[in-house]
């Protein structure tokens, strides 16, 4: 049987006050250029290797943790409590298979500082996201997310 490597990547819905941080992607950025998403990127060995373990043999939060750098990197801010929404796969072009997993966490704090991996960013509600080119399947997570929030305001009444 084949060995197959998966690059294994995170993103997060960060909400705030009804409404969602979407994030316009640089024109020269190889994958989806100049579309809307939300932040995120890759796990790598440097997310983990040169920190201690937190057991004996293991480190527990490494995607939690490279999510919170890659927001704070691509976005400026921080967030609270994440929670697990959905994960999606998919071949790259080059035929490397991607792993996407998906959370949501509400916006804690911090003013959007963008890298330059984004060019534009924008706090949309749900019904605003037919205004934006997003990458496909976001509004879809985000209706998810949406759904969500209005069923933990409901219960909370």
């Amino acid at each position: 049987m084949d060995k197959e490597l998966h690059r294994i990547t995170s993103t997060c819905i960060i909400h705030k006050d009804g409404k969602f941080l979407l994030l316009q992607r640089s024109f020269n950025k190889k994958a989806f250029p100049g579309k809307w998403t939300v932040p995120g990127g890759g796990l790598s060995t440097d997310d983990y290797i040169n920190t201690p373990k937190t057991t004996s043999d293991h480190w527990y939060y490494a995607l939690e943790n490279s999510l919170r750098r890659e927001i704070k990197e691509e976005a400026g801010i921080e967030v609270g409590k994440m929670s697990y929404c959905c994960d999606i796969t998919f071949i790259r072009p080059d035929g490397v298979p991607v792993i996407v997993l998906s959370f949501y966490a509400p916006y804690q704090n911090g003013e959007i500082k963008l890298d330059n991996e984004s060019i534009n960013y924008a706090w949309a509600t749900f019904e605003e996201l037919k205004n934006y080119d997003l990458i496909e399947g976001i509004s879809d997570e985000i209706k998810m997310v949406n759904d969500l929030i209005k069923d933990h305001l409901i219960k909370q009444d």
